[in-house]
């Protein structure tokens, strides 16, 4: 499986700083027309139902004018799970939400995903972002089947009030963190939150950074392509790390969604959550100013600092009706106006990938954001992004057991192993 080392300078250099089958189907279904007329209505499938994100989507697609455009929002684990069937039905949506990077070039393997090689060069509208953009655009044949729009950062998000409040600093060293975690949990407070109820995926947020400070980049990308097995010594001191958390979770969150989740950060009843700067599109306004973050604190200070900085965007079904119509609507959404009126409208502290936005103006917080990723040795994504969904799969099975019952870590690894080799095929 391809796999891509993104360093942190040639990322950020020129960005910028279901139901019934009948239902499923009325949701999947994609341009009405073969011939690419301004007539022929497209389908734009989207994964972020949150409502300011929702709402930020809508306004922009209501801006498009040159061709009628469904918007279809679907709640994000079920849009995850129907994906290989949206791409490979008989008319597919045409232009979906989804990531960059691994994931994109797995469907890309398939024959899922259009060309769109056309826009990333010339004048089109994604020749201008920066070769790290492209790189993760770009399958294994060498062909673009991805647009970026944004990206985010990950850290470890509290607020300002609780943390002078309980008289705890910010923490630099993992020593530093456990520490933080028992006085935080000495004032009758959970000191960390996760939503892994119907977000399950959360739980490979601590995977991936226990394993980035561990181990490096380098391991963690090629444990995701199968060239190291998830029972192996490397991985059992990750998991090692990952129990000494688990005293310190409020329990409530197995049954919560990561949205769910940010609710006793924002009431002071959980001190910490390691979770992307999409945080604050859920966090009331009054409040947003109070939220700072710090980055996961380093464990083997020989490996290189890693931080995840996942990109999103859109790509599109090979099998389109309507290839001219889909990428015409594909470069309105890659315009620095839509990128901007997204990212303001979502209330989000996602950063843009086109060198036309101006930052300046942005946040504290974001500005923060910026320099975190600034001063980053490595960029990585995401587990999923960095590998497939089907691989991620394996992940929220592994680790949601693993929170249940951790004393069961060998035999829950060695199934993870098993089924990751049914995945990866080897």
């Amino acid at each position: 499986m391809a796999t891509t080392a993104v360093s942190r300078r040639g990322f950020l250099a020129g960005v910028g700083g279901l139901g019934a089958a009948a239902l499923l189907a009325s949701c999947a279904t994609g341009s009405d027309s073969s011939g690419g007329g301004s007539s022929s209505t497209l389908t734009l499938q989207n994964s972020q139902s949150d409502a300011d994100p929702k709402a930020a989507l809508t306004q922009v697609v209501d801006g498009y004018t040159k061709q009628k455009v469904t918007l279809n929002t679907i709640a994000i684990e079920t849009f995850r799970a129907q994906l290989p069937t949206y791409l490979n039905s008989a008319n597919p949506p045409d232009v979906l939400t989804w990531y960059a990077g691994s994931v994109a070039r797995d469907y890309a393997s398939k024959g899922f995903l259009l060309d769109v090689s056309s826009m990333w060069t010339g004048d089109g509208a994604c020749a201008k972002f920066s070769p790290a953009l492209k790189e993760l655009s770009t399958a294994a044949d060498g062909k673009q089947i991805f647009v970026p729009t944004n990206y985010y950062w990950w850290g470890v998000f509290y607020r300002k009030s609780a943390f002078a409040e309980w008289g705890v600093q910010v923490p630099t060293t993992w020593d530093e963190f456990i520490a933080v975690c028992k006085t935080i949990k000495s004032k009758g407070v959970y000191p960390l939150t996760m939503g892994t109820g119907s977000t399950a995926w959360m739980a490979s947020g601590w995977f991936d950074y226990l394993n980035l400070r561990i181990n490096g980049a380098t391991f963690h990308r090629e444990l995701l392509a199968g060239k190291h097995s998830f029972d192996s010594p490397e991985v059992k001191q990750v998991m090692d790390h990952y129990r000494q958390l688990i005293e310190y979770l409020d329990p409530k969150g197995r049954s919560y969604s990561y949205q769910d989740a940010i609710t006793p950060l924002v009431n002071k009843k959980a001190g910490m959550y390691l979770i992307g700067a999409f945080l604050t599109s859920s966090v009331p306004q009054d409040t947003v100013d109070d939220i700072d973050f710090f980055r996961v604190p380093a464990i083997n200070t020989s490996v290189p600092v890693a931080e995840e900085a996942p990109t999103d965007g859109y790509f599109a079904a090979a099998k389109t009706r309507n290839k001219s119509g889909t990428l015409d609507l594909l470069a309105y959404l890659a315009g620095a106006k839509q990128q901007q009126q997204f990212i303001e409208r979502a209330k989000s502290s996602n950063l843009p990938t086109s060198t036309e936005v101006d930052t300046s103006k942005f946040s504290p917080l974001v500005q923060k954001g910026i320099t975190h990723l600034n001063e980053t040795k490595e960029i990585t994504q995401f587990f999923n992004r960095d590998s497939s969904d089907e691989l991620q799969t394996t992940a929220d099975t592994a680790l949601t057991k693993f929170l249940d019952k951790p004393g069961d870590v060998n035999a829950i690894l060695a199934e993870w192993q098993a089924s990751a080799k049914k995945v990866l095929g080897s």
